[in-house]
């Protein structure tokens, strides 16, 4: 095995461009670690606010900085006392930096393993979006019977809590683009257009009222939620956290585990929920990655693909 490994990271913050893939050291598994081959690692827009300056809490940046904080792969190596997880296990997980590479050690508390019905592909993408929509449903403490509406309902988090709630028997309203549309109503949703008149469409959608909501899209749509629901304790955000701050809203930050991922994979080999990849790049056009998630537009997730994709 080469000692050194394919990297996309960044010497400095700024913009798209600053990402490039360059050689550096492969990481090697402390105990309680396993090092895997990375097939396809998930692109969020946490990642290209990282490099565009943001350190998440508890995080330190040091140049030069591998970006991604999913991925799926092969395990390739077992650091000391680690005794459940075999080299050549196909596995998915998180961590939350160093993913856009050909190899990433990780926690063997941060991975499950990948079925074979799943893609590395939808592997890859499903652990940050799927854990946030997790998350969320479980902070703002969702019911079945309940409705519940998503601003954003076609991106790669609006989807999954589309989806998730669906599964947990609440119906779900959510605000897409109208060329989103019928992606939405796939999902089991019912779509409403963004743009003026929009909070006149969902009170005729939702004639009962609204539930919960979950905002995934941002601009300014808390004031729509809490015109909507007297309940601010039941409208979350995870993308606009002065706001929320200041409508007294939820700020929903993921909390990510293997008992949450395990779930989330569970249901999607059963059928029950679907990754939506839109894109996918190589590793050496990360940076094309990071404009296509920064446009704001788009169904489902955009993927970097690493490995050769094999099964």
């Amino acid at each position: 095995m080469s000692a050194t490994m394919r990297a996309a990271a960044i010497d400095e913050h700024g913009p798209a461009s600053v990402l490039t893939t360059r050689t550096l050291p492969r990481p090697t598994p402390s105990p309680g670690e396993v090092l895997v081959r990375v097939q396809a690692a998930g692109v969020q827009l946490t990642d290209a606010a990282i490099r565009g300056g943001w350190v998440p809490p508890g995080s330190t940046i040091e140049f030069p900085q591998i970006l991604g904080n999913e991925f799926s792969g092969t395990v390739e190596a077992l650091g000391p006392n680690v005794h459940d997880v075999a080299v050549g296990d196909a596995v998915l997980g998180f961590r939350v930096l160093g993913c856009y590479a050909e190899y990433v050690t990780v926690p063997v508390s941060h991975i499950v393993r990948k079925p074979a019905t799943v893609s590395w592909r939808a592997a890859g993408a499903l652990s940050a979006s799927g854990q946030t929509a997790h998350t969320a449903l479980q902070r703002l403490g969702a019911r079945p019977g309940e409705t519940l509406l998503v601003h954003g309902a076609a991106g790669g988090v609006g989807s999954m809590a589309v989806q998730l709630a669906r599964h947990r028997g609440l119906r779900v309203v959510g605000t897409a683009s109208p060329d989103n549309h019928r992606y939405v109503e796939g999902m089991g949703a019912t779509p409403v257009s963004y743009g003026d008149g929009q909070l006149e469409r969902i009170r005729v959608e939702a004639p009962d009222g609204i539930d919960l909501v979950l905002d995934t899209a941002g601009h300014e749509n808390l004031r729509t939620a809490v015109d909507l629901l007297p309940d601010r304790s039941r409208i979350g955000t995870i993308v606009d956290m002065a706001l929320a701050r200041e409508l007294d809203c939820r700020w929903i930050s993921s909390d990510r585990s293997a008992v949450r991922l395990q779930e989330l994979i569970d249901l999607c080999a059963s059928g029950d929920l679907d990754v939506t990849v839109r894109e996918t790049y190589p590793l050496d056009n990360a940076a094309d990655a990071h404009r296509d998630v920064e446009t704001g537009h788009g169904r489902g997730k955009v993927v970097l693909l690493v490995g050769d994709q094999r099964p």
